[in-house]
Parts: structure tokens; C-alpha cells; sequence
């Protein structure tokens, strides 16, 4: 099989998945999502083509949709209606544009994890200051007797777009927080208010692929820091999950409609646990090196596999 990886860049991760479907007898062709160019219509009006550096996407197997790059909205709508138009034209996209939108937005993913009955932290978004405000004051002024234990004295203003631990503030002080949303505000800034899970430095992600979790890590922050990213210095283990938490990862997955993903777990320190994030293009570095897995060899066998049963599929249809 030939597969399309699009992404935003060559790197660690690119490599792993060519590795993973060369030592599988496959070809992966990593193709930028800059250089998509889109052809409608020509000598007899009926040819439409989607190539990236001269290389053809719609005759591909199947595309691996990895990390798209950050631009203009035109560009960032270009590229993800590119991945819809392969889509539509036969090619399975792993994940699919639509699972991509609805997990990269913090906002629709808590919605959809919350209808789905899944633990989340309080989270009020808007785009007024005076809202935010309110949300501010009122979160601070549940901590207290019989407030839920979970909770710390503090709430987290994060923008709905965002990896990493980037651009994310904690605040236990309205006067702080104003100056935030004032400042935010200039940027014309949606605002993303979640009130702090009491989690000590810890988190938990979960890897899962079609339908399975392959495995687990717990995050630590450094000293002196509270957000657990890997990225931003954090330390990462192998963890075992508990298989009411395993349960939780798989549903939030399922909600968000991803063949694979990251999906962050947050315990608070006096037990409950809250699903946090999904992933839909997860990086699997800090997975691999704290266990040992094969995570691009799972991703792509996955992957493989659905082509196949697709191309069975298709082939029974035939006959009927």
C-alpha cells in the first residue's frame, strides 16, 4: 500500500510511522499540507485532482492526517476541506476531518464529552469580559465548607485552541484574572474559564487505537510548575490503568469519533478523575520511551487493517 502522510513538518514522528509501514511492506510518503494544490475541472471538464509536491493524494490508500500546520483562517479551511475532499472521494483519512475538528477546539470537545456523560471539569466559554468575570468570581467563591474536594481555590483561563501547556494561566485572584481577560481581550480572544482540578502535579494519558487502549503514562510536573507536559519538562512513566479509567478513555475517544488519540485523564488527589483532553493527532514520544511500545507499528497495523476490510467491503458490494 502507499500511504500519504500530511503533516506540518517532517520529524521524530513522520520517521516512526514510514519505519512502522516499511518494516509492513508499505510505502509512506510524507507530503506537506503548504504545498496542497487542488484542480477542479480542465480538458473535458471532468478531472479534479489533489496533488503536494507533484505527488497525487487521491490515488493513495489512505491518508495518515498528522499535524496541521498554523496559518490564516482561508488556509487553516483550505486544509481541512482538502482532507474532507479526500474523504469524499473514496480515500480513508485516519483520523477523519471531522474527528480533527471536533477534538483541536477545547470548547466542542468538553460539549461533546459532557453529552456523552463523561467527567469534566466545570468550564464556562464566552467572549465578553464582564462573562468571563462572572465565571471567575463565581468558581472562586465555591471553595469553602461542603465545597467538592476535587476542586482547588483556582481557575484556569486557557485558550480553546492550543497544545502543550501553551498560553494556559492559572489565577486565584479576580484582580489577576481581570488583567488577563483585559489583556486577552485586546486579542479579541475567546474566553475558556475551567475551574482547577486539586490533581497534585499528576495526570494520566491514554493511548488508544481502533477501539483499544495499547497503553498508559503518568505525567509529573517539574518542581515549582503545575501543568504536566512532557514538553514543558515534565517526567513520564508507565502507568496501570484502572479499568473503570480505561472505560473512560474509550468512551471519550468514541465521542470524539478518533481511530486513534491521546486522551489526558486529570485525578484529583482525593479520587475522583476527569477527562481532561482528546487528542485527535497525538504525539506518542513520552508514550513510547516510558514503555517500550511499538505505537507507529500499532497505528499503522490499525490502519492497514481498515483499508483492507474497506477494500473487502467494496469488493462484496461488487458482486452484489
Amino acid at each position: 500500500m502507499q500511504i500519504v502522510i500530511l503533516s506540518a513538518r517532517r520529524g521524530w514522528h513522520t520517521d516512526e510511522l514510514c519505519r512502522a509501514l516499511a518494516e509492513r511492506g508499505h510505502i509512506g510518503v510524507v507530503l506537506p499540507y503548504e504545498g496542497l494544490v487542488a484542480t477542479i475541472g480542465g480538458p473535458g471538464r471532468a478531472s479534479a485532482g489533489l496533488s503536494s509536491e507533484q505527488a497525487p493524494i487521491l490515488t493513495a490508500d489512505a491518508v495518515l492526517a498528522r499535524i496541521i500546520p498554523s496559518g490564516s483562517l482561508e488556509q487553516i479551511i483550505y486544509r481541512g476541506d482538502a482532507l474532507h475532499w479526500i474523504e469524499d472521494h473514496g480515500v480513508p483519512v485516519m483520523n477523519s476531518p471531522r474527528a480533527i475538528e471536533r477534538s483541536v477546539d477545547k470548547f466542542y470537545t468538553d460539549a461533546l464529552l459532557h453529552e456523552a456523560g463523561l467527567p469534566t471539569p466545570e468550564t464556562v466559554v464566552c467572549e465578553t469580559v464582564a462573562a468571563a468575570m462572572e465565571a471567575v468570581r463565581a468558581m472562586l467563591g465555591r471553595k469553602g465548607p461542603g465545597d467538592d474536594p476535587a476542586f482547588d481555590d483556582a481557575v484556569i483561563i486557557k485558550p480553546i485552541f492550543g497544545s502543550m501547556g501553551h498560553g494556559l494561566v492559572r489565577v486565584s485572584d479576580p484582580d489577576v484574572a481581570f488583567r488577563v481577560t483585559k489583556s486577552l481581550d485586546q486579542l479579541r480572544s475567546v474566553f475558556y474559564v475551567q475551574r482547577a482540578v486539586d490533581h497534585g502535579g499528576r495526570d494520566i494519558r491514554v493511548f488508544v487505537v481502533g477501539g483499544r487502549v495499547i497503553g498508559a503514562i503518568e505525567r509529573r510536573a517539574p518542581a515549582g510548575e503545575w501543568r504536566t507536559n512532557i514538553a514543558r519538562g515534565g517526567t513520564a512513566r508507565a502507568f496501570d490503568l484502572p479499568p473503570d479509567w480505561e472505560r473512560l478513555a474509550l468512551a471519550a475517544a468514541a465521542a470524539m469519533g478518533a481511530e486513534y488519540a491521546g486522551v489526558d485523564l486529570l485525578p484529583s488527589r482525593e479520587g475522583s478523575v476527569f477527562v481532561l483532553e482528546v487528542n485527535a493527532i497525538p504525539g506518542w514520544e513520552g508514550l513510547q520511551r516510558a514503555t517500550g511500545l511499538d505505537v507507529a507499528g500499532t497505528v499503522v497495523e490499525h490502519l492497514v487493517s481498515r483499508v483492507r476490510t474497506l477494500a473487502l467491503d467494496a469488493a462484496g458490494e461488487r458482486r452484489v
